[in-house]
C-alpha cells in the first residue's frame, strides 16, 4: 500500500502561491503517475494535473493552465504542485493520487489507486 502524505496547504490572499507537495515513504514516486485533485464540499473530486510516470505527459485543468505547475523531484521522491495566482475559486481540498500505470487517460479520479489525506487551501482576503 502506498500512503501518500500532502503538505503545503494553507490561507492565502487572491494572487498570491503555494505550492503542494506529495510524498510517501517506502516507494519511489518515479514508478507511479501523479495526479493532483480537488473537491469542495458538495461537487465531485476534480483532476487539476496529472504528470505520467515518464513525465512526458501533463495534464491541466483548463481554469488552471498557465498558473499551476506539477513537477517531480526525483532526489527528494517529491512531487510538487506550484500554484500560483490563486484565485478564490481554487479554494478546495487538494488532494495527491498514485497509480503505477505509465499514462493516465483523462486525469480523472477512477484512475488513481491510491490516495493522501488531503490538505485545504483557502484563498481568501
Amino acid at each position: 500500500q502506498v500512503q501518500l502524505v500532502e503538505s503545503g496547504g494553507g490561507l492565502v490572499q487572491p494572487g498570491g502561491s503555494l505550492r503542494l507537495s506529495c510524498t510517501t515513504s517506502g516507494h519511489l514516486l518515479d514508478y507511479y503517475t501523479i495526479g493532483w485533485f480537488r473537491q469542495v464540499p458538495g461537487k465531485e473530486r476534480e483532476g487539476v494535473s496529472c504528470i505520467s510516470r515518464d513525465n512526458d505527459e501533463t495534464y491541466y485543468e483548463d481554469s488552471v493552465k498557465g498558473r499551476f505547475s506539477i513537477n517531480r523531484n526525483n532526489a527528494k521522491n517529491v512531487v510538487y504542485l506550484q500554484m500560483d495566482n490563486l484565485k478564490p475559486e481554487d479554494t478546495a481540498v487538494y488532494y495527491c493520487a498514485a497509480d503505477v500505470r505509465k499514462l493516465f487517460m483523462f486525469c480523472s479520479a477512477f484512475e488513481f489507486d491510491h490516495w493522501g489525506q488531503g490538505t485545504q487551501v483557502t484563498v481568501s482576503t
